[in-house]
């Protein structure tokens, strides 16, 4: 078995408890553009953490990064997930490994029913969430189980992208704007959703522009600024302090 290394003296690293996610000192490019330079943080079972930054700070590059897509380039650092070095994996590597990514277009696949939709996610891997257990989770999707994905609301296909990931059996789950263009009541829905993923021992890494709601439902926040870290600690803090939120979130 691969053994984790232990990354709690670096500074930007939360030290409180055993890490389930690490990165460290990573570094990352699109193309000739430097824009992970050398991050560090830890993320524990069960925590969502918020993963913060203006446009353009490196979040989607982070969490690409950590699910091992083939752009960005990671030239250099360490990614570890419960003992496996995901750093030397490919991107469906690291998802056998338990990485989840909902991305930003949510991806759903022109032509497939929301219950094909799911059904092709377990294909690859299944042994995740039944169906019948998603649909419960998401009632709306087990209404319009027979309906084409790319037909359903906005909301709703995020709840399908979500429930997609889910499908498979992951334990670190990395969330890209997934409030983007969504009404408050349906992001209200989203978030009770994403309490009981936590309450079920999944690991959430959520990127999101509406900095306010994820530091809201968020454990830990991570702040980003032009490829770098800026700040590590608990979401709290960052609710409470008005200086960093005007400096690094504009709020």
């Amino acid at each position: 078995m691969n053994v984790k290394p232990d990354f709690s003296k670096n500074a930007n690293l939360a030290a409180t408890a055993p890490a389930f996610l690490s990165v460290y000192d990573m570094h990352a490019y699109y193309g000739e553009s430097y824009i992970i330079q050398g991050i560090s943080f830890n993320v524990h079972e069960g925590e969502i953490l918020a993963l913060l930054g203006r446009n353009g700070a490196g979040k989607t590059t982070t969490l690409r990064s950590i699910a091992r897509m083939d752009n960005p380039q990671v030239t250099h650092g360490e990614i570890w997930l419960d003992h496996q070095h995901l750093h030397t994996m490919k991107s469906h590597q690291a998802a056998k490994a338990g990485i989840g990514l909902v991305p930003e277009d949510r991806s759903i696949i022109p032509g497939l029913t929301v219950e094909e939709n799911l059904e092709l996610a377990q294909i690859v891997e299944p042994i995740g969430w039944s169906i019948d257990r998603l649909c419960d989770l998401f009632p709306r999707l087990g209404e319009r189980r027979k309906q084409e994905g790319v037909t359903l609301s906005g909301g709703e296909q995020q709840m399908l992208a979500i429930a997609r990931a889910l499908a498979r059996d992951i334990k670190v789950l990395l969330l890209d704007e997934p409030y983007e263009g969504l009404a408050p009541v349906i992001v209200d829905e989203i978030e009770k959703t994403l309490i009981h993923i936590k309450e079920q021992g999944i690991t959430t890494i959520i990127v999101e522009q509406n900095a306010v709601r994820a530091l809201e439902l968020a454990d830990r926040a991570v702040i980003l600024d032009t490829g770098s870290i800026v700040f590590d600690g608990t979401a709290a803090e960052v609710l409470e302090n008005a200086e960093l939120r005007a400096e690094y979130l504009a709020i």
